[in-house]
């Protein structure tokens, strides 16, 4: 079995009714909703920080654009579509 943990929290009686109304659409149970919705939000948030940090380790080992070569980039671009 794996182990778990009790986890206590202060929800609006909104979201508690909606909670409740998922659980019963799914056939689950309030926690088993509630433990989906905190695994899924814990990963796109750890997701998003390692993200965050490839692009810091990026502009920290030069590889990236400047505002102004991005501009001028795509200026060139366009300038050979209008050219067309």
């Amino acid at each position: 079995m794996t182990k778990s943990a009790v986890v206590t929290t202060r929800v609006t009686a909104d979201l508690s009714a909606q909670v409740d109304a998922l659980a019963k659409e799914l056939d689950r149970s309030r926690a088993w909703v509630i433990a989906k919705a905190v695994e899924r939000y814990v990963e796109e948030e750890l997701e998003f920080i390692e993200f965050v940090r490839e692009g810091e380790r990026d502009i920290e080992e030069g590889r990236y654009f400047t505002q102004e070569q991005v501009e001028a980039m795509f200026a060139e671009k366009w300038a050979k579509r209008d050219a067309a």
